[in-house]
């Protein structure tokens, strides 16, 4: 049977692109059939470097056959994985989050978890000397995807072996880096086509801190004031979210890439009360700037507080 090879729900550019990578990898070196499938429509980023590529767009699939074999990759965390996973014949876990638990495998399967900024990073790893044989477009998806994990190096998540690993694709594909990617975050930025619902679940993860249980979303981009100028109708769509999603509250950061800056959107007293005690902020309005908050991995979910 063909190996699917996934990421979390609502695909960023590491879970659109690591899956390809890895199924090039299991298709063209190890001779093992595998397919990149998604779980959700890819963000604009992920688009972009799909079109920049002429890579064509995996499919996209809402659940996993009991016993499929599946490898998954950039997560670990069951919420953001398909409803029947532990039924499915896990055989591998490649990701750079911290452990969750929760998911059951038949046996006894590799799990590579390494504290690195991308999974296609730690990919490129594991593939050792076989890496150089990657096309082009496969070089393409990997530096987007570090790129994009990194912020282009400015996420205080990025290690110098991410950097390394991504300015040696660049050079090898010619590109400059810093004009590469700011083709990438203009791609991001633009969400003119998104409702406020699909703006908040574009790059979102479900946590719960004490008993609350939290969306956490997170909006990357070089144009903040694009995003803020919806935010009340966006406060408005945080409440149907998490109606819909079953969490007690939805908290978006819209954070400004080139400011290294997060705005917190804050519609009620318990964000407000989340905002003071996470991160020592002031609130006196519906938004709050936390200066140099960058990633939800390292920076928000670790100091969560109700």
């Amino acid at each position: 049977m063909t190996i699917q090879v996934f990421g979390h729900k609502s695909p960023d550019t590491d879970s659109t692109g690591s899956p390809i990578l890895w199924a090039w990898y299991l298709n063209e070196v190890k001779g093992e059939k595998a397919e990149a499938v998604l779980l959700g429509e890819p963000n604009t980023e992920a688009a972009f470097m799909l079109q920049r590529w002429d890579l064509p767009k995996p499919r996209i699939i809402e659940d996993v056959e009991t016993d499929a074999p599946v490898i998954i990759v950039d997560t670990n965390n069951p919420a953001e994985l398909p409803a029947n996973v532990n039924n499915a014949d896990i055989r591998a876990i490649i990701d750079h989050h911290k452990l969750v638990g929760g998911l059951e495998t038949k046996g006894p399967i590799d799990i590579t978890v390494r504290p690195l900024a991308c999974t296609a990073t730690i990919m490129i790893d594991l593939m050792g000397d076989d890496a150089a044989k990657m096309p082009e477009t496969v070089k393409g998806a990997a530096l987007t995807c570090i790129l994009s994990d990194t912020l282009e190096f400015r996420s205080p998540t990025t290690t110098a072996h991410d950097r390394e690993v991504a300015e040696k694709l660049a050079a090898e594909l010619g590109l400059d880096v810093s004009a590469y990617a700011a083709d990438m975050f203009a791609a991001k930025s633009d969400v003119s086509s998104f409702s406020d619902a699909e703006l908040i679940r574009m790059d979102s993860k479900e946590y719960e801190v004490d008993g609350t249980k939290f969306r956490v979303s997170v909006l990357e981009t070089t144009a903040p004031g694009v995003v803020l100028d919806r935010k009340d109708s966006l406060a408005q769509s945080m409440v149907e979210v998490a109606q819909e999603d079953g969490v007690d509250q939805v908290l978006l950061f819209v954070v400004d890439i080139l400011n290294e800056e997060a705005t917190l959107l804050v519609p009620n007293d318990l964000v407000k009360s989340v905002a003071e005690k996470s991160f020592g902020a002031s609130v006196s309005g519906d938004t709050v700037v936390l200066p140099g908050i960058m990633s939800r991995k390292k920076q928000i979910i670790p100091n969560l507080k109700v």
